[in-house]
């Protein structure tokens, strides 16, 4: 779930947390269902750069710190482009969802990302996973 001053925005999400997971993401897939989304959390924060090799969806990445507080968001990232999309340093986890819609729910850099793996962190809240 993100929430922040829009209200909130609840995704079923697929969990990449291992190093095969993170470089497959959602490479390949032809659709995605608007309220899916795929986390990828690393064993600690970091300077990360996704690209969209062999990705044919567009995306919004939605970078956040290790409490879960939304760091940066790129929107709508080209389906097949290789070029590096840098999230900043000190990233934990980033949440790829359908593209357009961070702009659509009013999604933006503050709000905070919701899940047990953030647990400890100002960004947690009741889940619903």
């Amino acid at each position: 779930m993100v929430k922040g001053d829009f209200g909130e925005a609840q995704f079923v999400i697929e969990l990449a947390d291992e190093p095969a997971e993170r470089g497959r993401g959602l490479m390949n897939r032809e659709s995605m269902a608007r309220s899916a989304g795929m986390l990828f959390v690393f064993e600690h924060p970091q300077a990360v750069a996704f690209w969209m090799k062999n990705t044919l969806i567009p995306l919004d990445m939605v970078f956040t710190d290790r409490a879960g507080r939304i760091v940066h968001i790129h929107e709508n990232a080209i389906p097949l482009d290789e070029t590096p999309i840098p999230g900043g340093e000190g990233v934990y986890a980033v949440l790829e969802i359908n593209g357009g819609l961070s702009t659509m729910f009013g999604i933006k850099v503050g709000d905070a990302l919701q899940h047990p793996a953030f647990s400890g962190g100002p960004a947690v809240f009741p889940c619903k996973e």
